[in-house]
């Protein structure tokens, strides 16, 4: 993109420039960035035990001495994009009985809850090239508690709060280090690095800095893989340099402000300490540790070389002040003078960084709501992963050869084409540090904001050969390949779409036929896997809702028979619209698409006439005016299960409005639609009035499989505070059950469903999550898209009492606005200071160091906002910024009187009126 079309897209400074430069340069600004995990050691890529239990096998304990198969992790963690070469620090405080080089967390069966990682860190800053980044780590200088948290927390039930870091006591009297750890690119192989520790307490405190770079050893899995090497070289008086040497990332040199130690080492396992057999090299991976922390002198390499190296700082630091060492990882050559501009370059980054911000945060937007903004994308843009894996090597390495039956089970063995070694944005770098499918879709609409060229990237990866399974199959993640996430993926594709027509003046209708074809593939699967009796009804599993049904649905039911499942049928009606619309839009410039896009409208058809076909074996109750799954026995008969939850709300949520010039674009389809129904009007009854006769407001039609009837009867609960409306957006289950508890008897046992507005109290799917009651951001942001696409439909016409009971009246516009204003509500100061998000936590309410650092939880308590599940899953959580940007823009009239065409204005300067239009729809 120029100068001049990033200027008219309202797009311009250095990081601009960088990101355009990168895409039409080929300019590699995004080789090096935060990729690395920050937990390799549990995951079930490195686990080779006989009963596939990846927590036990490769424990916290072992991730010091045992070197990865798979992948790195460390702290504030930095490696190139193919992970060779990474670089993390390492801390003491001179009580440990570890070196801290990586975060401590409980496993899934330590926590009373399931998986919890117990530090503090905070992703502050970064910017979409990583040009400059900012993370934050809070350490104690009192011993780490290790063996308290695992104890007590082992000894709390379900019902129980979990045992946090803050409770045992340890950061007592602020005595801790506040340690920063900043990154600025001078050029894109070319890194300065800050490292500032602050001491928080009243006393002097001693703490040890290790700033470590080491290669991921690839040199014991590929036998003709070179061997890297790390050895001093002589620098410039009063520094250190470390000749960094790979054959396929090629030289660089680590330099280090100050004349102090260096600590060469091997990445390789110390088998003599694990298995106690003699190591294989007499420098092992803990060999630093060693050293530090345990006085060894010799267990580190005299003759200054290795594949793992740290410097040695050892400081001491007065209440209140704060030490700074200074790095740099470069590329350039041996630098004469490597710490020449090195505060300069630094501040031109912060500089470049707000000046991004300032050019996509809305100039409505208060100071609290744009730091919200920006630490949402400063954690997405933190969670991105080097993600590695040979499935076939890795099923070799089991005993099982995925080209030969034999009679081990072993898990995702049907997904041996499966070669990954990519950059990916991950859920939560600790708690989840794997990709997931359908959190990968929305990770993507969140950063598309900030770089549309790395979200297209994370949306075709799954797509592509390496991943996308032969039948089509869209693979969910690493747990189990083979369950079934929601088909958010085309609903995706269709918003990085508008939203890069709206923020760069493009069309890539290229990225559309790519994903189309594939997405084709996957839809094709859920007809013929899901679909069980071909009645256009469909099941799915879990469906990424954990534990929010009655039974475990993704196993067997104590029942037999099957679900037919409201909300995996809605999610294909979802997916036949958007479908529809990418095959519109393609169709619109090669007319040889039309008639696959023409496909879409029979299988909607059919899929919404399903959904509401009407009698006991129907999945709407009329009596009740909502959507549940309905159990199919094996003698025929069907009982509704009447949980009030995010399964009756999807219906609602597949909907897409037609805007007349798509109809124009391409007549063939209407013409379709039309002759059809014409043949078969008992399709009508399946869908939203439609077609001539049923246009809505501006002319507009809309593909719906709730009617009017219908949406009135579910929002009339959705706005209900005694049901899923929260003053924090909408809950995952009606407050409805904790009054009237859910119960479904199968012989002498009881099935019950609760509402649970925290952590869940039973173990299905490890107990780590819930969906009995929280509210979960991904999940709202598909029903504020639903408003307004009914608003876009109805205009003014259509009004409800919101909240129930309230007597305010709001169109479905201002409905959609008072949800986005509640959610964002949950990480803003209210009146009396506190954030709803920390909840109790009284240190994250008052404390000037920490109140205002930002943790983007999983999901969030569905009475008081607090932050629940995985602390740092940034990455569907960060849709909150997508929010502040879309409400901080537009206005119900725009909205109404533009359209799609209004969105275009989001984060972006106003259309010029001579401008051709670029239609476009970002929710």
């Amino acid at each position: 993109m120029s100068d001049d079309a990033s200027a008219a897209a309202g797009r311009t400074g250095e990081e601009q420039r960088r990101l355009d430069a990168a895409r039409e340069q080929g300019v590699r600004w995004r080789t090096w960035g935060p990729y690395l995990s920050e937990r390799q050691w549990g995951t079930v890529r490195e686990d080779y035990s006989a009963d596939g239990n990846a927590w036990d096998y490769f424990t916290h304990d072992h991730a010091r001495s045992r070197t990865y198969n798979w992948g790195e992790d460390g702290l504030a963690g930095i490696s190139d994009d193919d992970q060779r070469v990474c670089f993390a620090i390492a801390l003491w405080n001179g009580r440990d009985p570890i070196l801290k080089e990586r975060l401590f967390g409980l496993t899934n069966a330590e926590g009373n809850h399931g998986e919890d990682v117990k530090e503090y860190y905070f992703y502050l800053d970064s910017t979409p090239t990583h040009s400059y980044m900012k993370w934050l780590y809070k350490y104690p200088q009192r011993p780490y508690p290790y063996d308290d948290l695992v104890k007590t927390n082992s000894q709390r039930s379900r019902n129980e709060f979990e045992y946090e870091l803050l409770d045992t006591g340890v950061f007592a009297g602020d005595k801790y280090f506040d340690v920063e750890v900043e990154y600025a690119k001078v050029t894109p192989g070319d890194i300065v690095i800050r490292i500032s520790a602050t001491n928080r307490g009243a006393d002097t405190a001693t703490l040890h800095i290790l700033p470590t770079i080491w290669f991921r050893n690839t040199w014991r899995a590929y036998s003709d893989a070179a061997r890297p090497e790390l050895r001093e070289v002589k620098g410039r008086a009063g520094t250190k340099a470390i000749y960094v040497s790979h054959a396929e990332l090629g030289p660089h040199h680590l330099y280090v402000d100050g004349d102090v130690p260096l600590l060469f080492t091997e990445n390789e396992t110390n088998t003599r300490r694990l298995f106690n057999k003699p190591n294989a090299s007499p420098f092992v991976k803990d060999a630093i540790h060693e050293f530090v922390v345990r006085g060894r002198t010799k267990a580190v390499n005299p003759a200054q070389t290795g594949t793992k190296a740290a410097a040695h700082h050892r400081v001491h630091i007065a209440p209140g002040e704060t030490v700074v060492r200074r790095l740099r990882l470069s590329d350039a050559g041996m630098l004469p003078d490597p710490f020449d501009g090195f505060d300069a370059t630094f501040d031109a980054r912060v500089r470049e960084a707000d000046e991004f911000y300032r050019s996509i945060t809305p100039a409505s937007a208060t100071p609290d709501t744009a730091s919200v903004l920006r630490q949402a994308m400063a954690g997405m843009l933190w969670s991105k992963q080097y993600y590695y894996l040979d499935a076939n090597r890795w099923l070799l390495e089991h005993g099982a050869d995925p080209f030969l039956k034999s009679g081990l089970s072993v898990r995702n063995a049907d997904w041996a084409h499966m070669m990954n070694a990519d950059v990916i944005s991950m859920p939560d770098k600790w708690e989840y540090p794997w990709f997931a499918a359908w959190d990968l879709a929305f990770h993507a609409v969140a950063l598309s904001a900030a770089d549309i060229d790395f979200a297209k990237d994370q949306l075709e990866l799954v797509l592509r050969e390496m991943y996308l399974h032969p039948n089509g199959q869209i693979p969910a993640y690493e747990w189990n390949f083979s369950d079934v996430n929601p088909p958010v993926h085309a609903w995706a594709t269709v918003f990085l779409y508008r939203q890069e027509q709206a923020l760069h003046n493009r069309s890539d209708v290229e990225f559309l036929k790519r994903s189309f074809v594939k997405l084709l593939a996957n839809f094709t699967w859920w007809v013929n896997r899901k679909d069980r009796f071909d009645r256009n009804v469909f099941e799915g599993g879990f469906l990424g809702l954990d534990n929010i049904g009655v039974f475990d649905r993704s196993s067997p039911l104590p029942t037999g028979g099957h679900l037919e499942q409201a909300d995996g049928t809605a999610w294909m009606a979802l997916f036949c619209q958007n479908m529809l619309e990418i095959g519109v839009e393609i169709a619109s410039y090669d007319q040889s698409f039309e008639d696959l896009a023409v496909k879409f409208v029979d299988h909607f058809l059919a899929i919404g006439n399903a959904l509401n076909r009407v009698g006991q074996g129907g999945m709407w109750d009329e009596e009740d005016g909502f959507y549940y799954d309905v159990l199919r026995l094996p003698d025929g008969s069907a009982k509704r299960l009447k949980v009030r939850s995010l399964v009756g709300l999807l219906p609602m949520c597949a909907t897409t409005i037609v805007e007349p010039w798509q109809r124009q674009r391409v007549p063939k389809i209407e013409a379709h639609f039309r002759e059809r129904v014409r043949r078969v009007p008992a399709l009508l009854q399946g869908i939203h009035p439609t077609g001539e006769g049923a246009r809505g407001w501006g002319g507009r039609g809309i593909l719906a499989v709730v009617d009017q009837h219908r949406l009135r009867r579910i929002l009339t609960k959705l706005v209900d505070e005694r049901e899923f409306l929260s003053p924090f957006g909408i809950r995952a289950l009606s407050q409805f059950h904790k009054r009237h508890p859910y119960v479904f008897r199968v012989g002498k046992s009881e099935y019950k469903v609760n509402y649970l507005p925290a952590e869940s109290d039973n173990e299905m799917f490890g107990g780590n999550s819930n969906w009995r009651g929280p509210i979960w951001m991904p999940m709202n942001v598909l029903v504020i898209r639903a408003l307004l696409q009914y608003y876009m439909f109805y205009g003014d016409s259509f009004v409800i009492e919101c909240p129930t009971g309230s007597g305010r009246e709001m169109n479905l516009f201002q409905v959609a606005r008072e949800i986005a204003t509640r959610l964002t509500t949950i990480f803003l100061p209210g009146k009396d200071g506190r954030r709803p998000v920390y909840g109790g936590t009284e240190i994250f309410q008052k404390d000037p160091h920490w109140r205002n650092h930002l943790l983007f939880y999983e999901y969030f308590h569905g009475d008081n906002g607090a932050g629940l599940g995985a602390s740092h899953q940034t990455g569907w959580t960060g849709l909150v910024a997508s929010l502040i940007r879309l409400f901080g823009t537009i206005d119900e009239k725009s909205m109404l009187e533009q359209g799609r065409e209004a969105l275009r204005q989001v984060g972006t300067r106003p259309r010029d009126k001579h401008e051709e239009p670029a239609y476009t729809r970002s929710i």
